[in-house]
């Protein structure tokens, strides 16, 4: 007779987690399961505190037969930060090597993953106005959350940011103020109409859904960070497959292609930008 294996206090969070993802992905088909599993401990602690439940398997309960929890949980399990500019050597690196190369192509088609609340997308935009390449380009910026998405369609940012934006977009190497690029009133940052009409803002999850087609560039930065490693394997084989011969791909200072499945189709030309072989 087989003595039964008692499980942990371990073993029964991770199989409460692995529940709770579960019906998250048959109710709503959002698929989180592949998400990196101590990421989402951490986030699911502070959802605990918010809806006063002890354990996720209460939580579960309440997802399943409440409609109202579901939109305020997604808010805990997307990571919505972001700046303009973020991480401003990234930026002064595409202008000075990779964009004399776009400027070889006729138009350009460019992919933003993981867009959170706009301000990548904004700063591609802004960047490529500068260097007189946003007239033929159309920036795709996806993200899984539609709150996020909805304030990066509105590109209004709280002007107490406005600060630390500028700060990063001299760096980046701008020759021109960040203020040409916006209007300023009732302690807020409108950013102008040229730059939003250039950009279009898609729901689109990297665990589920296929990528685009034919695009020269795509940036993917402090997303890939919270997937597992088969969830990165996928979401690197859709960028690969979506940019044409000699495409660029930006990751976050954290993330890279080595150890990957598709380590071998990337060439690293700059850090953290790789060009498709």
């Amino acid at each position: 007779m087989t003595t039964p294996v008692e499980l942990t206090s371990a073993d029964d969070a991770e199989i409460e987690l692995q529940l709770l993802l579960e019906a998250i992905y048959r109710k709503f088909h959002w698929d989180f399961r592949r998400y990196s599993s101590g990421s989402l401990k951490r986030r699911l602690a502070d959802a605990l505190v918010f809806f006063g439940c002890a354990t996720l398997s209460g939580l579960q309960e309440r997802l399943i037969h409440d409609e109202r929890v579901f939109p305020e949980l997604i808010r805990f399990l997307t990571v919505q930060v972001s700046e303009l500019f973020r991480d401003a050597p990234f930026f002064h690196t595409l202008r000075r090597d990779i964009v004399p190369l776009l400027r070889t192509y006729p138009s350009l088609r460019i992919w933003i993953a993981g867009c959170s609340t706009g301000e990548e997308a904004y700063s591609y935009a802004i960047l490529l106005q500068e260097e007189g390449l946003l007239d033929n380009t159309i920036l795709y910026a996806t993200d899984i959350n539609p709150d996020a998405l909805r304030t990066a369609e509105a590109g209004v940012y709280a002007a107490d940011r406005l600060p630390l934006f500028t700060e990063n977009h001299r760096l980046s190497g701008a020759r021109v103020p960040l203020s040409a690029h916006y209007t300023e009133a009732y302690g807020a940052a409108v950013f102008n109409r040229s730059l939003r009409r250039k950009i279009v803002f898609s729901d689109h999850s990297l665990a589920t859904d296929g990528g685009f087609a034919e695009m020269q560039l795509i940036s993917c930065r402090n997303v890939l960070i919270y997937f597992d490693r088969e969830l990165q394997n996928r979401a690197i084989g859709l960028f690969k497959d979506s940019l044409c011969l000699r495409g660029y791909l930006g990751l976050g200072a954290r993330e890279t292609l080595r150890m990957t499945e598709h380590e071998h189709d990337f060439e690293e030309v700059a850090e953290r930008w790789y060009q498709r072989r």
